[in-house]
């Protein structure tokens, strides 16, 4: 009995408050915010946490990788009745609390057995990449190449492009960066002279051009919508490709 109490006494807690450090608005429907890190919150780069209000939770991939002092999350605003948490995050601001779970989570992490790690994703679903770019540099490794694909419908929805194209210029012997918009003829999207079409119809020809060999020196990452990541697997899992995924449902993630 006696060594049962002390267990629970030294559990952590199901929850813990955290406060808003700094938020930026991206879009009518993406932002951007830092939170406090809680003392002994630790992650692997590419898990997620989970951040709520009141009783309403939903898991959020890490920006920040963990070296850093903050947690960063980029958020998509879902609208009732399918979106329950985020129009409540939307409405937070600076200085406003969360509550946080005391674990990260998730196995969608760094693989570094192959050489070449080709990461796809559309909009927020560049999150986890950026976490692991971040660490892989901090940690001043150079012996794999990260071919990153984002896929978007409109400019400003990339986010972390400027980041991403820095490291591309910086790194250009392990890191390459492809943005594609899929609305090219968009007002929004004028002045665009990038690459055009869905991001998974990228792929293929990307692959080709790059000249990967399965399953002896590529891993693919598919991180976003749903159908991307069916697209991704149903394509290249036959052709002998291991293919890693996390899926951002539309229901408020």
């Amino acid at each position: 009995m006696e060594r049962k109490v002390k267990k629970n006494l030294l559990a952590k807690p199901k929850k813990l408050s955290t406060k808003i450090l700094e938020r930026k608005d991206i879009s009518d429907d993406l932002w951007l915010i830092w939170i406090e890190k809680p003392k002994d919150f630790s992650f692997k780069a590419g898990q997620y946490c989970t951040i709520g209000t009141g009783d309403i939770e939903r898991a959020y991939s890490i920006v920040s990788s963990p070296h850093e002092d903050t947690l960063e999350l980029f958020v998509e605003l879902v609208p009732p009745p399918e979106g329950n948490l985020t129009p409540l995050l939307w409405e937070l601001s600076v200085g406003d609390t969360v509550s946080i779970r005391p674990r990260a989570k998730g196995l969608f992490v760094f693989k570094p057995k192959l050489k070449n790690q080709l990461m796809i994703s559309t909009v927020t679903g560049i999150v986890p990449y950026v976490s692991i770019l971040r660490e892989y540099i901090h940690n001043n490794q150079n012996e794999h190449i990260f071919h990153v694909l984002q896929g978007a419908s409109y400019i400003n929805e990339f986010t972390y492009d400027g980041e991403l194209t820095q490291l591309a210029n910086t790194y250009p012997d392990f890191i390459k960066y492809i943005p594609t918009i899929s609305r090219p003829n968009e007002s929004e999207n004028a002045g665009w002279n990038g690459a055009t079409g869905r991001v998974n119809n990228l792929i293929a020809d990307y692959i080709d051009q790059k000249n990967f060999k399965p399953p002896e020196d590529t891993i693919l990452y598919g991180c976003g919508h749903p159908e991307m990541i069916e697209t991704v697997k149903d394509q290249f899992i036959p052709q002998g490709f291991q293919v890693e995924e996390e899926r951002f449902w539309k229901e408020d993630v």
